[in-house]
């Protein structure tokens, strides 16, 4: 017997998809493996200061889409927040992204913005097709604020060379020319005032949505449903058979604190000598809260063993024919459709998470109209 549509993993691609066919009148159940819903976006409480904690590190909503910001203002009240970072490198406190506070304080210079503009194109490298981090920051930006800026970041976090990991991810970083500090220029940018999990729980709210945590899914337990929308690991779907794809987990060493400790929100630390990457000071993450105590994570980037959280696909370019095999196999099933950061093995934003599970659920609701077949990715991991 048909048990209809089945949603695996309560992070915002599945309470999205599970909401917009709820409200086109499908019943959906959304299994969980944790005690909570929100995946990695988990917010909640301290219980001895109150502070909210970003449980699985900072995450900043910010969104050049409109229908996706007016989307999450339906379920939670957003705080307006300007997100700034600061990076420590060599005992010295820089702005990042870089930009011309950063390139004059680094040179010892007071460059204008077209004089910068211009001195860093003279310290570039002619590279005419990067085709790798290392590469696309040379050409970009040239040695210097690289090695300072970049390559022990880069190295800690993705827990290997530079040349290993694809040119897009060096192109997701901006660079300044002018005094912006804001870490993001996108036009919506907002906290949800009570945190993401609580905004998912009401995403969630509907009574054709059936919860299930606690509850692990495999390959076999969703034959007997209609279609099933996977946002788990794309290899764990399949049960690592051909091996496990590469994703960076995080380890979060918590300290606490009294007062104002770190000054900001999040300090990111450039140099390799220093083991994590960055501490997150949680209370900045809600300007709006006022607390005496402190709750601080140090955040160390690590490998991702059988056991651990998966936060990053890596996509290292020696794992490209390991991830066509799973592709391949994904577009032999039937009845399933892989979404998602994890499900399609992609580092996407929480933005264009909501944006691909909106379009994801859209095209589902369009095939089982037309009776054709829904899509097997939300966007193609290749």
């Amino acid at each position: 017997m048909s048990k209809g549509i089945v949603v695996v993993g309560a992070g915002f691609s599945g309470a999205v998809i599970a909401r917009q066919l709820a409200e086109a009148g499908l019943c959906v159940t959304v299994t969980e493996s944790r005690d909570h819903v929100g995946g990695n976006c988990h917010t909640s409480r301290d219980a001895h200061s109150g502070i909210l904690l970003h449980n699985h590190g900072p995450h900043i909503f910010h969104t050049g889409d409109r229908q996706v910001w007016d989307y999450v203002n339906r379920f939670a009240v957003f705080q307006p927040y300007r997100h700034a970072v600061r990076t420590t490198v060599a005992e010295n406190v820089y702005s990042l992204p870089v930009n011309l506070q950063t390139i004059n304080q680094f040179f010892g210079t007071a460059m204008r913005s077209d004089e910068a503009r211009d001195f860093i194109a003279s310290q570039s490298i002619d590279i005419p097709n990067p085709t790798n981090f290392e590469e696309a920051a040379l050409a970009s930006i040239g040695p210097a604020l690289y090695e300072a800026f970049f390559r022990g970041y880069t190295l800690k976090q993705w827990g290997c060379p530079p040349t290993d990991i694809p040119a897009a991810v060096f192109r997701r970083l901006p660079l300044r020319f002018n005094y912006d500090d804001s870490y993001f220029d996108h036009p919506y940018i907002g906290m949800p005032e009570n945190g993401y999990t609580a905004l998912i729980e009401t995403v969630l709210d509907h009574p054709l949505i059936h919860l299930h945590l606690n509850q692990h899914m495999s390959k076999a337990d969703l034959a007997s449903y209609d279609h099933a929308f996977w946002t788990g690991p794309l290899d764990g779907f399949f049960e690592h058979q051909f091996g496990r794809l590469g994703y960076r987990s995080l380890r979060f060493d918590e300290f606490r604190e009294r007062g104002d400790w770190l000054g900001c929100a999040v300090m990111n630390f450039g140099d390799e000598a220093v083991p994590y990457t960055r501490i997150t000071e949680h209370k900045h993450l809600a300007p709006w809260e006022r607390h005496d105590a402190s709750v601080l994570y140090a955040e160390t980037a690590i490998d991702c063993g059988p056991n651990d959280v998966p936060y990053y696909p890596t996509r290292r370019l020696d794992q490209r024919d390991l991830l066509v095999r799973y592709v391949e196999a994904a577009e032999a099933t039937i009845k399933k459709t892989f979404v998602g950061r994890l499900g399609t093995y992609r580092y996407i934003d929480m933005d264009v998470t909501i944006r691909e599970a909106m379009d994801t659920a859209a095209a589902y609701l369009s095939a089982k109209s037309d009776g054709t077949r829904p899509p097997v990715f939300s966007v193609h991991p290749l």
